[in-house]
């Protein structure tokens, strides 16, 4: 072997060394992260107990109810209205409890419900 060689050899041992520090350093990060969230673990509250469960109401369950509802009125002034001036836009109960249909010859937002062309 030449001496080029020799000090080729020579200087990897240092790069050998610097990954093996930091091969421990990301093992002692592991192992402390461990021990953290361990710690973190045992603070926590326990989990419910069965008597600590959620009980069904005693009507029975809730159901759903289904109606059609509509925007208040907007209220009307001669000065300009800004959105923080409105406050709370609430709804009512409609008038009218029917489902829209489809009526027939009508294209609904297509067009003006004529043949079209094809």
């Amino acid at each position: 072997m030449t001496n080029a060689w020799m000090d080729l050899a020579a200087g990897s041992g240092g790069i050998g060394i610097g990954i093996g520090v930091a091969a421990v350093v990301v093992v002692a990060l592991l192992i402390g992260a461990f021990a953290f969230g361990s710690r973190q673990k045992r603070k926590e509250s326990p989990p419910p107990r069965p008597d600590e469960q959620p009980r069904m109401p005693e009507g029975g369950p809730v159901r759903e109810t289904q109606e059609h509802r509509e925007p208040e009125e907007m209220p009307h002034s001669d000065e300009r209205t800004l959105p923080h001036d409105l406050g709370h836009q609430g709804s009512r109960t409609s008038s009218g409890q029917e489902r829209p249909r489809w009526d027939e010859g009508s294209s609904g937002s297509f067009g003006s419900g004529g043949p079209g062309g094809r």
